[in-house]
């Protein structure tokens, strides 16, 4: 069993940055590709950005990318988000895929992003 925490959550205004971090109580997060999801209030989650388990190899979806940078190390899995937008506002959730197949089957708690306009 994972269990991950993220941090990093806050209010900011439009234009601005926040970075989250997501850490796996207890372990390392080596040996798992990594991903960050969020969900808007009355919406589905949604995929935002995976890396691989090396690191080498990122992908974004198309609202995020140019704005929004994913990274890690053996601890943590990073999201850096710049240019952030009100429709950026969401619970985002880190969680770790163990076969490198995109399938996630470990999941945060998730953290709070708000972003005023």
């Amino acid at each position: 069993q994972v269990q991950l925490v993220e941090s990093g959550g806050g209010l900011v205004q439009a234009g601005g940055s926040l970075r989250l971090s997501c850490a796996a109580s207890g372990r390392t997060l080596r040996g798992y590709a990594m991903g960050w999801f969020r969900q808007a209030p009355g919406k589905e989650r949604e995929f935002v950005a995976r890396i691989s388990l090396s690191g080498s190899s990122t992908y974004y979806a198309d609202s995020v990318k140019g704005r929004f940078t994913i990274s890690r190390d053996n601890a943590r899995v990073y999201l850096q988000m710049n240019s952030l937008k009100p429709e950026d506002t969401a619970v985002y959730y880190c969680a770790a895929d163990p076969t490198n197949a995109r399938t996630y089957d470990y999941w945060g708690q998730g953290t709070q992003v708000t972003v005023s306009s």
